[in-house]
């Protein structure tokens, strides 16, 4: 028997108790005729106890204990004089009575502490020790907990969880599959799921009219903070269902989760916005509604006052930042070279000061009287003390532009807190988008879903115009998921692939196998698919998805623990008939 108890379990309760404990060495305390040693294991640190006047030998054994040591000690539980109330164990102790070392450990690139002296790439080098940090670990925890609650309230309501294949067919829309070589079928390739979107759709033709898994996707694309090469996702599908049914059911879903894993209730129905709203007042399509600061349009308040930049601009723009009037110059000038920047593209940034006084000062001067700025403070709804900030240029990137600036603003005012959650459903999306180097359409969710039913007739006259039956959960600004009501009709998916481009040939070689399976009696149906990974970091009050999944890839895509991806030899290649292109690959 290694242990009898776990480092994390041990209190008063068991004063007195003869135990044995297994772990690491997390840090050694050599205090003369005493040594402390900290033993660690997943569920906690307790502390052992070595002493030189009763047994030197065992203290003495103890002090040459290294980092990362893997001990098991035996000794009796007793209160501890110098309590540590911040831990479980933190009022008792264990009077060694004998250890044994059963592996001795280097010493580590980095200290296992919840601040590590270690870099994220260090770090993800050697995972396995940074996920022995306490703080990483929770967060493994909590992904587990998170899947455990998901599968309890779906399974509660009557879905079923099915596995769908890894290796299926590549698609032309949406992101840039990785693709796999077939050995057995020389010159063709598998393509990894970007999502199982057609083969749920094919179970709703099977007749499980209730599915979700927790499943692996793969995209090849650019990454960032909030997105892996392969990630995971609550993928679900209903049939027999309206969009409102859908909405209600992962309401539901969302408000069990808040509950049950940060104690946190919405009794009120989740807000819900129109795409058009989003991008009107906020510029995203994703808007953090924590805080307030809705644009407004001044367009045609601030013109023919002589100032070109406003009177040339397609759209002109503010945000009101109340109680900032009192902003330095300094401070201006650096929210203008915030917007400045090449990713934000806006050429400057306008001010208007509402001093508590009643007084009014803007970088405009020159161009507007008082008396035209008070006019702009109205428009703007702006009190006496506030800080209106105007952007000015092509309506689309200006909008863009106003978003960053007011998500900076409240960063910068402290109105994005982490323990604060305000979810929003946006509705009524475009259905398609316009691709000017292709001329030609492409779908904004992808080629399955639904028009919504009033705007069905405007699919072949003007495609521009037709909403999609589609949805998404924003937290934060954050899209958490997103999905839509499905095409059932085979006449109205023939529709969208013509508006789409697709040829009768294109449409039956790349999705035959749905189409033909439509022949034989969809369901309307439905569904949504969520971002796993997102939504564990949300609740963990993180941005980054990384430190939630146990073996990430870093920004490049790239394993830097197993070195991968890498190349393979050339037996391989030949057994997969390819021949690798290049000048480092002759």
């Amino acid at each position: 028997m290694y242990r009898t108890h776990t480092c994390g379990e041990l209190n008063m309760k068991n004063e007195g108790q003869d135990v044995i404990l297994s772990g690491w060495v997390q840090k050694s305390r050599d205090l003369g005729g005493m040594t402390f040693v900290d033993l660690r294991d997943r569920y906690g640190i307790t502390q052992l106890v070595f002493n030189m006047e009763t047994n030197s030998a065992l203290c003495e054994q103890a002090r040459k204990f290294g980092r990362e040591f893997v001990v098991q000690a035996s000794g009796k539980v007793r209160e501890r004089s110098n309590k540590n109330l911040k831990i479980p164990t933190g009022e008792i102790e264990i009077d060694t009575e004998e250890i044994t070392i059963l592996n001795r450990s280097e010493i580590p690139p980095f200290t296992i502490e919840e601040e590590t002296d270690g870099g994220e790439e260090l770090r993800m080098k050697y995972r396995y020790l940074d996920l022995r940090r306490a703080n990483v670990k929770d967060n493994i925890i909590l992904r587990h907990r998170f899947a455990q609650e998901v599968r309890k309230y779906m399974d509660s309501i009557g879905f079923i969880e099915v596995e769908t294949p890894v290796l299926i067919k590549s698609t032309p829309e949406g992101a840039r599959d990785f693709v796999v070589p077939s050995r057995m079928q020389p010159g063709t390739f598998y393509a990894l799921p970007q999502s199982p979107q057609t083969l749920k759709q094919l179970l709703m033709v099977a007749g499980f009219d209730k599915y979700f898994q927790i499943v692996k996707c793969f995209r090849d694309e650019d990454l960032r903070a909030d997105r892996q090469p392969e990630f995971s996702q609550i993928d679900c599908e209903m049939s027999f269902v309206e969009r409102e049914d859908i909405l209600n059911t992962f309401e539901g879903l969302g408000k069990y989760l808040f509950k049950q894993l940060r104690d946190i209730e919405f009794g009120d129905p989740f807000l819900r916005m129109s795409y058009k709203e989003a991008m009107e007042f906020y510029g995203s399509d994703k808007p953090d509604l924590r805080f307030g600061m809705r644009f407004t349009d001044v367009t045609e308040v601030v013109r023919g006052k002589g100032f070109v930049v406003f009177d040339s601009a397609e759209y002109v723009g503010g945000i009101c930042a109340t109680g900032c009037s009192e902003y330095t110059r300094k401070q201006i000038d650096e929210l203008t070279e915030f917007v400045r920047r090449p990713q934000i593209g806006a050429k400057g940034l306008i001010y208007v000061r509402y001093g508590t006084d009643g007084t009014i000062k803007s970088s405009v001067d020159k161009f507007y009287s008082p008396e035209d700025l008070k006019i702009w403070a109205e428009s703007m709804k702006a009190q006496p003390g506030d800080l209106l900030m105007l952007l000015s240029g092509d309506r689309k990137k200006t909008l863009t532009a106003l978003s960053e600036l007011r998500l900076e603003m409240g960063s910068r005012l402290g109105l994005r807190q982490k323990d604060k959650f305000v979810p929003l459903w946006v509705i009524d999306f475009p259905l398609l988008e316009w691709d000017e180097e292709e001329k030609r359409f492409f779908a904004m969710h992808h080629p399955f879903t639904s028009p919504i039913p009033e705007d069905l007739q405007l699919l072949e006259s003007d495609p521009a115009k037709v909403r999609a039956n589609a949805y998404d959960l924003v937290i934060n600004g954050v899209e958490i998921g997103g999905g839509s009501v499905r095409i059932h009709d085979a006449t109205v998916q023939k529709q969208m692939f013509k508006v789409l481009g697709f040829s009768d040939e294109e449409a039956n070689e790349q999705f035959g196998f749905l189409l033909n399976a439509f022949k034989y009696g969809a369901p309307p149906h439905g569904g949504v698919a969520f971002g796993f990974d997102r939504w564990v970091a949300m609740l963990g009050g993180q941005d980054s998805i990384r430190d939630f999944i146990a073996f990430p890839k870093n920004n490049s895509g790239r394993d830097v623990m197993l070195d991968s991806p890498s190349r393979i030899s050339g037996k391989q290649l030949e057994e997969l008939h390819l021949i690798l292109g290049g000048k480092d690959n002759k």
